[in-house]
């Protein structure tokens, strides 16, 4: 199974020292080329501090914003799974998780970046500033990204489920096939689509799916095992729909 994430907007600084990025290093090394086209895109816009500006839409207080993406090249790095903040990362709670849970998470997840396109969990890479609507000169990510990693996903054998933003989904649409799935997340109570609690909800799901010691292997496996640990979860063709999780990490267990 490979869970495809949605990046943040707001990435935690800093990393170990004395490390820097390797792009080679990443997962999906045929990548390479077009993450070596989007960083010197993107180091170059930021040689000019207003260009960068405007072109990322930073507000006054972001502007240290241009130094980050300037020194990306030597900044140190994190794991993408530590790297990236916000509410689903804060409910995945990856500093929390077992030895063999974050095994599990570095096989099973992979985070869609704008910058590196997608990239494992346990990927070292910087803090940046780009996100899937950002325009560099001369291209933009989806241009970029969209055929090779379409190519790349349709690659992955077994379960595909996507829980990325449309935005962030167009960068790397999922072939068309029976376990390729995407997650939408629902209000209980009407059935209607939820904002803020989205991305809780799709933490929260994350966390306990890789804390599994045996995770499903096929899409009829998922719903099963997420009704018996108390997930509203339902398949309609190629969505599988879960109701908001409300109850808190702890209380995401199997029923007995």
């Amino acid at each position: 199974m490979l869970v495809l994430l949605p990046p943040s907007e707001t990435k935690r600084p800093g990393g170990a020292a004395g490390s820097r990025l390797e792009l080679p290093g990443l997962r999906w090394p045929m990548l390479t080329p077009q993450r070596e086209s989007m960083l010197a895109a993107l180091t170059g816009l930021a040689a000019d501090a207003e260009a960068t500006v405007r072109a990322l839409k930073l507000g006054p207080r972001q502007r240290h914003l241009v130094e980050v993406n300037r020194t990306l090249a030597s900044a140190p790095v994190l794991p993408a799974l530590d790297r990236y903040t916000g509410v689903l990362y804060d409910a995945l709670d990856a500093a929390t998780l077992g030895p063999e849970a974050r095994a599990r998470a570095e096989r099973m997840l992979a985070v869609q970046s704008a910058l590196f396109g997608p990239v494992g969990a346990g990927d070292l890479i910087p803090a940046y500033r780009l996100s899937a609507s950002s325009r560099l000169p001369g291209t933009r990510p989806v241009d970029v990204w969209a055929g090779p990693v379409g190519e790349v996903l349709a690659g992955e054998h077994g379960l595909l489920l996507d829980l990325r933003s449309e935005s962030y989904a167009a960068l790397g649409p999922l072939p068309e096939r029976p376990d390729a799935l995407t997650l939408r997340v629902v209000r209980g109570d009407d059935g209607r689509p939820v904002n803020h609690h989205n991305k809780r909800s799709k933490g929260l799901f994350v966390r306990a799916l890789v804390s599994e010691p045996a995770p499903p292997e096929d899409a009829d496996a998922l719903v099963s095992w997420a009704r018996e640990r108390s997930f509203g979860l339902r398949r309609a063709g190629r969505t599988l729909v879960l109701t908001q999780v409300d109850a808190p990490v702890e209380a995401i267990a199997v029923r007995r």
